[in-house]
């Protein structure tokens, strides 16, 4: 059984950048999670990543999209109204989560175990699980619930590596996630 006990959900780059007809699948499924999770009061972050210009990701990649101004950068519309709700809306310019104010974040509410989702499982989905772990937090990455805009191929991957770094127990589905969340009372 899972216990969500000091927990928080990371709703990961959610934007119309990462949402590819690969990838659309999971909005649909992590908007009536998100919805359930806040049902219960339990607190979650939402990410947005974006490009900066002359970024490493322009440079090595040739990744030049998602710049803040850009309607890439929003978070779909199945998600928007939940930002409200939100602990934190964080933009970042990394993979993780785990920036400097996502950090301090996570630390001034003592969460010690962070729920994973979102968009993309090889890069920042499996970024802020591995980073959540490395801060001491026990990260759980719903499966069902990510996905990669580049497709299964790149998916699972993601959840390969992330399974050798985090532990493949660590590795959920959100039925278990939204049954222990059912479960507990405040």
């Amino acid at each position: 059984m899972i216990n969500l006990d000091d927990s928080v959900l990371a709703v990961v780059d959610m934007q119309y950048g990462f949402v590819s007809p690969a990838s659309a699948h999971v909005i649909p499924l992590a908007s009536k999670f998100i919805r359930e999770w806040a049902a219960t009061g339990r607190p979650y972050i939402m990410t947005r990543w974006y490009n900066t210009p002359n970024s490493l990701f322009e440079q090595l990649f040739n990744y030049d999209i998602i710049h803040k101004d850009s309607h890439e950068f929003e978070i779909v519309d199945e998600l928007k109204d939940l930002a409200a709700g939100a602990v934190a809306v964080l933009d970042k310019p990394t993979y993780s989560l785990f920036s400097e104010v996502g950090s301090a974040l996570v630390a001034e509410h003592g969460w010690r175990q962070m729920i994973v989702i979102g968009l993309d499982t090889e890069s920042c989905v499996l970024k802020t699980a591995v980073d959540a772990f490395e801060a001491g937090l026990v990260p759980l990455l719903v499966t069902d619930l990510t996905y990669s805009h580049a497709g299964e191929e790149a998916h699972n991957a993601g959840l390969l590596v992330a399974g050798r770094f985090i532990g493949r127990r660590q590795l959920v589905q959100a039925a278990d996630v939204l049954a222990a969340n059912a479960a507990t009372t405040f």
